[in-house]
């Protein structure tokens, strides 16, 4: 062979081991993929950035159960990479009509008004209305233990006004903008518990300067369903992503990313793990 074919089955070589290693995804799971496949290559998913133990940005890299879910399920369907996009709750429904994402995991509970706009898969979890308190306190026992009691939850959300109307008239509501300034007012001792569903608590309570110090009261009073949000009328993704989400479970990796993010959080073992069923 002549030193120019030499030179150029080389060439051609390093330039194919180039192309798939650009495919290849980090070690956390995401890459800075572009663009969106049905069967394979780089897929976009919304996850929330600011919520510990479920969704969070941490530097370049994704932490939580919700990214660990949605890490299986695209490894599982066939994509080599996964670029994880910022998916407030206001814009869930518009992100995904327009097809910025194609799967959305950031505890979006399943919803009767939602699926008039998008679709389920799932569910992936069943989280409950639980309630956040310091680890060394035995007056809160649930929600109806709260009467002269402030509580927190953030502006515009129904918790807690849930909890006011039907269980402790005379609990004190306190509403900030975010669920972490709620946490740091409990933990200084300026409010007494905070409410929002149960996992997102275990995840603010495993933090580091929080661990050992908050506790989350383990008695749910309400029921949501974490579902995948896809597309509007995508059957075929919803049971492939079902598929994922069962297999997922069943060889362990569910459970064990439910204790590596969230380590001192008992689920409620009558709901979860769930039969994630939705969308076919």
């Amino acid at each position: 062979m002549s030193l120019r074919k030499v030179a150029a089955a080389v060439g051609a070589a390093a330039l194919s081991l180039s192309m798939l290693s650009g495919c290849v995804a980090g070690s956390d799971g995401s890459t800075s993929g572009s663009g969106d496949s049905s069967t394979a290559g780089s897929i976009n998913i919304g996850i929330k950035y600011d919520q510990p133990g479920l969704g969070l940005k941490d530097g370049s890299a994704y932490k939580g159960f919700d990214v660990d879910v949605a890490n299986y399920v695209a490894k599982d369907l066939g994509y080599s990479s996964v670029k994880f996009v910022e998916t407030p709750s206001a814009q869930r429904e518009t992100m995904l009509q327009s097809g910025q994402v194609k799967m959305i995991f950031a505890t979006y509970s399943i919803t009767a008004e939602r699926e008039q706009k998008v679709s389920f898969a799932g569910p992936y979890f069943i989280a409950g209305q639980d309630l956040l308190v310091k680890s060394d306190n035995k007056d809160i026992t649930g929600p109806d233990s709260l009467d002269g009691k402030k509580l927190c939850s953030v502006t515009g959300s129904t918790s807690a006004q849930k909890i006011k109307d039907t269980y402790s008239s005379k609990v004190d509501l306190q509403e900030y903008d975010t669920y972490s300034k709620c946490v740091a007012a409990l933990s200084a001792g300026t409010i007494d518990a905070v409410t929002t569903d149960d996992i997102i608590l275990a995840g603010f309570a495993s933090q580091p300067q929080y661990k050992g110090k908050l506790k989350v009261v383990g008695k749910p009073f309400t029921t949501e369903k974490y579902g995948v949000g896809i597309k509007k009328g995508d059957t075929a993704l919803a049971k492939k992503i079902n598929a994922s989400i069962k297999k997922m479970i069943d060889d362990g990796s569910w459970e064990k990313a439910v204790k590596a993010n969230t380590p001192e959080f008992s689920y409620n073992k009558e709901t979860n793990p769930p039969s994630p069923t939705s969308g076919q």
